[in-house]
């Protein structure tokens, strides 16, 4: 290499030639002083995957490195890992490989966000706490606007299009999966196990949460419901108060296929006239159903 006089030649080093300057150091770290980090919306599951990597851990040892940050008193917070973390436990490890780095509680949650949300079948439960947890860490760190942070201050549109860019997704539908922390546990549940469609659950999740309980138990004993049955159901929300028993006949009356009935449906309020107070819909229906099934037998 030729240089022209009194330049002075800039020795590379091999960390550099090879892309890791400044690469943070792993050492070894006892498991029993790493505890979860908070909230953590990634599921940790003892399927075939993870049996998979407990025998790799087991033949090669923890090959990446998790990434934790420090508590005080020797202990650490795991950030990145957790599937690492537990395998290792299950191969039989006392300690594991770590990076530690200081991290405020939203850059924690971040750095772990960022860690997981690539991985592969993720349930859409998963993505939706972690969408949201990111959000809320992103809009804290930008705090209140300012002559200085003003460009940095940002709203739930435009941090949606930050996290959904990041993760190769619309803004929009960074919002949509965000919708479904809205749900009640049972119903996001469905969705995890495919029981109820990803569009009808946001839909859901615009709904009164003892609503949402109601459809819960309807689409445990009659199946799938459809978006339009949701939009029926909607609207009839905001034009008066809802019952269980007018749930149902909008679901049923609404379901795909069927024949609409004429309109010589008894109301909920007539039907309490005949019933003592404690009854609910559900004892009333029962109580008509065997009323008619007499009735019936009695005309053969």
């Amino acid at each position: 290499m030729k240089t022209r006089p009194g330049q002075k030649i800039q020795i590379k080093s091999v960390e550099e030639l090879l892309g890791v300057v400044n690469e943070e150091a792993a050492m070894d770290i006892e498991i029993y002083k790493i505890t979860s980090f908070a909230d953590h919306p990634f599921k940790v599951v003892d399927d075939e995957k993870m049996q998979e990597l407990v025998e790799s851990i087991r033949v090669n040892g923890v090959l990446s490195p998790v990434l934790i940050r420090p508590k005080g008193m020797d202990t650490y917070e795991m950030i990145s890992g957790h599937r690492r973390l537990h395998a290792a436990q299950l191969a039989g490890l006392e300690s594991i490989p770590a990076i530690i780095r200081e991290l405020s509680d939203d850059e924690a949650t971040i750095a772990m966000v960022d860690a997981n949300i690539q991985r592969e079948e993720l349930l859409p439960s998963e993505k939706a706490f972690a969408y949201k947890m990111k959000m809320d860490a992103m809009r804290r760190q930008a705090g209140r606007p300012t002559k200085e942070n003003a460009r940095q201050n940002v709203g739930n549109f435009e941090t949606a299009d930050i996290i959904g860019k990041d993760n190769g997704e619309s803004g929009r539908q960074v919002q949509r999966y965000i919708r479904l922390t809205e749900l009640v546990p049972e119903l996001l549940e469905f969705v995890d196990c495919k029981r109820l469609q990803f569009t009808v659950a946001v839909d859901i999740s615009y709904i009164d949460k003892e609503i949402q309980r109601w459809l819960y138990e309807y689409i445990k004993e009659n199946g799938i419901i459809k978006a339009k049955q949701i939009a029926l159901l909607r609207e009839a929300c905001t034009s008066g108060p809802m019952t269980q028993a007018k749930m149902i006949s909008i679901l049923n009356e609404s379901q795909p296929g069927r024949t609409p009935s004429s309109k010589n449906i008894i109301s909920e309020k007539k039907l309490r006239e005949y019933f003592p107070d404690d009854y609910t819909a559900a004892d009333m229906r029962s109580v008509i159903l065997e009323l008619l099934e007499q009735w019936k037998n009695g005309r053969e």
